[in-house]
């Protein structure tokens, strides 16, 4: 994240969007004012030049130049063998809101998430989350909430478009298709979430991460 500094002090990031950690943000503002300064992200890729924001932001960036230069699947590999998320964008805030798992002290939630991972095509939603952890609709919302730190139902938005990102990684389906799957309904309705969530849409997603090896369809489905 420091980088960005030499590169501001170079002229490299006048008119290119950059980024920091956000305790630098300001000051990075003021040694590079004609930069496009990028305040929740994680990284920024403009070709050439590319910044990240803190060490953790660095690691997501070397992940995205894998993945965009070797595909998926290596980048994947890469990721499980650092022991870290492999599927961070760069427009993803800084301030992380996807959903962490569940404690141990929560297993009626953690069975209700997988029961709702396995189902996602199936068009549930949060009535079926409360109706499958059995609880009353108030404690679900709270219980839920307390143990990932995001309601039910972005928890579920969440999952669809992750769902729909691998895909759209590793399969040839048409878009219309990776919708259904996802459980996001309509190709209006998917590049509709993935903008919101990913910062692009699944024609130019799929163009930037597609794996070399993808297939014709997808292996799995989540409907069962």
């Amino acid at each position: 994240c420091s980088g960005a500094f030499t590169l501001a002090a170079a002229g490299l990031l006048d008119g290119r969007p950059a980024t920091t950690h956000w305790r630098d943000l300001d000051t990075l503002a003021r040694a590079a004012p004609r930069a496009d300064l990028q305040r929740d992200v994680l990284y920024t890729d403009d070709g050439g030049v590319l910044t990240s924001a803190g060490v953790v932001g660095g690691l997501d960036l070397c992940l995205h130049l894998v993945r965009r230069d070797h595909g998926a699947d290596v980048a994947a590999a890469l990721a499980r063998r650092l022991v870290m998320p492999s599927a961070r964008e760069g427009g993803q805030r800084q301030y992380v809101d996807h959903p962490l798992p569940p404690s141990a002290a929560q297993p009626g939630l953690a069975s209700t998430m997988d029961w709702a991972l396995a189902r996602l095509a199936a068009g549930i939603g949060v009535e079926d989350l409360v109706g499958h952890a059995r609880m009353s609709e108030r404690t679900f919302h709270r219980e839920f909430a307390a143990a990932t730190g995001v309601t039910p139902g972005r928890w579920l938005r969440v999952q669809r478009v992750r769902y729909a990102q691998r895909l759209l990684e590793t399969t040839s389906l048409p878009v219309d298709r990776v919708a259904e799957r996802s459980g996001l309904g309509t190709a209006a309705n998917l590049r509709r979430r993935m903008r919101a969530e990913v910062g692009v849409g699944p024609d130019s997603y799929r163009r930037t991460f597609r794996s070399a090896g993808a297939t014709v369809e997808a292996c799995t489905s989540t409907s069962s």
